[in-house]
C-alpha cells in the first residue's frame, strides 16, 4: 500500500470537487424534500394560533432547516459518495486512476480529505447554529406556537422533583433569582406516589424560599373539588440552583457549555452518564462524514461490465446505514447506563473504520 496519497494535485482538486458538489446537491434535495413534509404535517398547529401567518411559517423554517441539516447531512455525504463512486467507475475513470499506479487508498484521499473538511464545519454547524435553533424551536413548541420567547435562555417541558412532589412547567426563561415558568402543574403526592393535589397557574416566580403561583387553581384528587384562583407558594425545596442542574438540555448546550454543566453535576453527586454520552458525540457524531467515503468505497471498485455495479452500490449502502443504526443504539445504550458514555459514543465509529478499511484492503489492496 503506498503512502503518498496525493501524488497528483489535478487529480485531487478534480475529485474534491466532484465530492463537494454532489454532497451540497444531496442535502438540498433531501432538506427540501423533509421540510416540505415536516410543514404539511406543522402548518396545521402553527396557522391555528391567532395572528400567525405566512412569516411565521418561514420562521418555523428557518429554525427547523437548521434541525435537519445537521441531522442528515452524514446520509448525504453516504449517498454522495455512492454517485461519485459508480460514476467514476462507469466512465472507467478508476481503471484509469489504477492503470496510472494509484492505490485504491490515493483514489479515495481526495474524498476522505473532503469529507474530514466537512466534518469539522458540521461541528461548527452544530454548536453554533443548531443548538441555539433547537432552543428556540423547543420554547415556541412548548409555548403551542404563540409568541415566541425573546429569552434566549428559554427551556422547554421542565420536570422537577421536590421529595415525593413534582414541579412541572411548559417553558422556563431567566436564571438565578430572576427564574419565571410558564403554564406551571404543581403535583401533591403521597409517599406511595398518588397524586393528592393538583395545582394550575399560568406563571410563578421564585419567591426565597419556594415558588410563587399566580392565579392558581387547586382540584382535589380524592374529592374532586376544584378550587377558587389564588395565589400559594409551592416547592419550598427547589431553588434556582437545583433547577438550572436539572433543566440541562444537551441538544440545546454548546460543547463547551455542556461541560460545564457536566462538571457542575458530579460536583453535587448527580448522575452524568447521558450528559456524558451526548458530550462525546458532538465529536463523534459529525465526524461520522469521514466515515461514509470508505464505507462506500467498495462501489468504486470491479469492472462496471460484470453486472456486480449495482450490488457493489447497495453493499456500500447498507454498510453506511447499518452504521447509523448501531450508533444510535449505542448512544441510547449509554444515556441508560449500560455502555459507558465513551464506548457509546465512539465503538461504533471505531468499528466501522476498521471494517471499512478491512473491505478496502482486502478487496483492492
Amino acid at each position: 500500500m503506498q503512502l503518498d496519497f496525493f501524488p497528483s494535485r489535478t487529480l485531487t482538486l478534480y475529485l474534491a470537487k466532484m465530492f463537494i458538489v454532489r454532497i451540497i446537491a444531496v442535502l438540498v434535495m433531501l432538506v427540501l424534500v423533509l421540510m416540505m413534509l415536516d410543514l404539511l404535517s406543522t402548518s396545521g398547529d402553527i396557522l391555528a394560533v391567532e395572528g400567525n401567518g405566512q412569516a411565521e411559517l418561514v420562521t418555523y423554517a428557518s429554525l427547523r432547516i437548521p434541525q435537519l441539516i445537521a441531522r442528515f447531512l452524514p446520509y448525504s455525504v453516504l449517498l454522495a459518495t455512492l454517485i461519485a463512486l459508480v460514476t467514476l467507475n462507469q466512465n472507467s475513470e478508476v481503471i484509469s486512476m489504477k492503470a496510472a499506479g494509484l492505490s485504491a487508498h490515493q483514489v479515495l484521499a481526495p474524498l476522505l480529505l473532503t469529507a474530514a473538511l466537512v466534518s469539522a464545519v458540521s461541528f461548527v454547524f452544530n454548536e453554533r447554529v443548531v443548538t441555539r435553533a433547537t432552543a428556540t424551536l423547543k420554547a415556541w413548541d412548548a409555548a403551542e406556537f404563540g409568541a415566541i420567547p425573546a429569552d434566549s435562555g428559554v427551556r422547554a417541558n421542565v420536570y422537577l422533583t421536590d421529595g415525593e412532589n413534582v414541579l412541572s412547567a411548559a417553558s422556563l426563561t431567566g436564571s438565578g433569582d430572576n427564574i419565571s415558568m410558564r403554564d406551571v402543574t404543581w403535583y401533591q403526592r403521597s409517599e406511595t406516589g398518588m397524586i393528592l393535589t393538583q395545582v394550575r397557574a399560568p406563571s410563578a416566580t421564585y419567591a426565597a424560599p419556594g415558588w410563587k403561583l399566580e392565579d392558581a387553581v387547586e382540584f382535589e384528587v380524592g374529592t374532586a373539588q376544584t378550587g377558587e384562583p389564588t395565589t400559594m407558594i409551592v416547592g419550598e425545596g427547589l431553588s434556582p440552583a437545583d433547577i438550572e442542574l436539572d433543566t440541562v438540555d444537551p441538544d440545546t448546550k454548546p460543547f463547551w457549555e455542556l461541560s460545564e454543566s457536566i462538571e457542575a453535576y458530579e460536583a453535587v453527586g448527580r448522575r452524568t452518564a447521558e450528559l456524558r454520552a451526548k458530550w462525546w458525540h458532538k465529536l463523534s457524531g459529525p465526524l461520522s462524514a469521514l466515515l461514509m467515503p470508505l464505507l462506500g468505497s467498495i462501489a468504486a471498485f470491479g469492472l462496471a461490465r460484470s453486472g456486480q455495479l449495482f450490488l457493489r452500490a447497495i453493499i456500500g449502502m447498507a454498510l453506511g446505514f447499518a452504521y447509523f443504526v448501531i450508533d444510535n443504539a449505542a448512544l441510547a445504550m449509554g444515556s441508560f447506563g449500560g455502555y459507558p458514555p465513551f464506548l457509546a459514543a465512539w465503538a461504533p465509529f471505531f468499528l466501522f473504520l476498521l471494517v471499512g478499511e478491512t473491505v478496502l484492503i482486502r478487496t483492492e489492496e
